[in-house]
């Protein structure tokens, strides 16, 4: 508390004054006081979290508008999906930055929740998907290519010597994928045998997901290239059979006014990847 109120140039007194009214405002216990520290409470712990996000979105505002006038450059935020096509983003972003050298980029990484949460609270200009987007609230652009899917395991299990990877091949197998493709994707392509299959954890990241594959704790449902599958890894990929693809959604929210940068790097979006769609 003393070195929280150096901080804030002010007397440790007023400090706890202004925390006690913060929680009779709330009506919510936030702090647990101990003898030389203080813990937050859950409520604390939410109230942190919301008030980091305003904190983020004044910051945001107040850079817009010094960068309104700069056609050099500005802030774009992106929360990302991870994919192997976002290379086509990051290849657009790298040409972009031709144009505009004082360009200043922002990615944070997700699954769909987390990253449409931060976009609807106005912390991101765009997200990217890895499955449809609501078009009631989102506009959005799909990539010029889509992802493959196909299974991760160790090189010296008797499937790596399989062309492709069936649905009841899987079966009895414990296996790794996301929440969100599990429930999405897999059930898809499986033809109703979803029952019959076993997962056995949940990875938002591939690449935690393959070092436990690789330990041989279980099998990985994964896009192609997200992991390193070299013959120095120990691992394999073997694409699903029949093909199992999701194309990728760059999505921004319906009637929201981007700012100038953000709104010229879209534009040069809908060009190139409705030009590459079509090639």
């Amino acid at each position: 508390m003393t070195r929280a109120a150096e901080l804030l140039h002010v007397t440790q007194p007023t400090l706890s004054k202004a925390l006690k009214a913060l929680e009779d405002e709330l009506d919510k216990k936030l702090f647990v006081r101990h003898s030389f520290s203080i813990d937050l409470t859950d409520e604390g712990m939410l109230l942190r979290e919301r008030a980091e996000d305003l904190i983020s979105m004044a910051d945001r505002i107040t850079q817009e508008f010094v960068t309104l006038d700069e056609i050099t450059g500005g802030d774009i935020y992106f929360g990302l999906a991870e994919s192997y096509q976002i290379r086509s983003l990051a290849r657009e972003i790298k040409e972009f930055r031709r144009q505009y050298p004082n360009l200043r980029y922002h990615i944070t990484s997700g699954d769909t929740e987390q990253v449409t949460e931060k976009l609807d609270k106005g912390l991101l200009d765009f997200s990217v998907l890895a499955e449809k987007p609501d078009v009631r609230k989102y506009d959005h652009l799909v990539f010029p290519q889509a992802d493959v899917w196909g299974l991760v395991f160790p090189a010296d299990d008797p499937l790596a010597q399989k062309g492709s990877i069936t649905a009841d091949d899987l079966i009895g197998l414990p296996l790794f994928c996301s929440e969100q493709s599990w429930k999405n994707d897999i059930p898809a392509w499986c033809a109703g045998r979803i029952n019959k299959l076993r997962l056995e954890g949940s990875f938002r990241l591939s690449y935690n997901g393959s070092m436990f594959a690789r330990e041989g704790l279980g099998y990985l449902l994964t896009f192609e290239h997200l992991v390193d599958t070299s013959r120095a890894s120990g691992l394999v990929f073997r694409p699903l059979s029949p093909r199992l693809e999701t194309r990728l959604y760059l999505i921004w929210k319906k009637y929201e006014t981007l700012s100038p940068i953000a709104q010229r790097f879209l534009t040069q979006l809908k060009t190139r990847f409705v030009s590459s769609a079509g090639a």
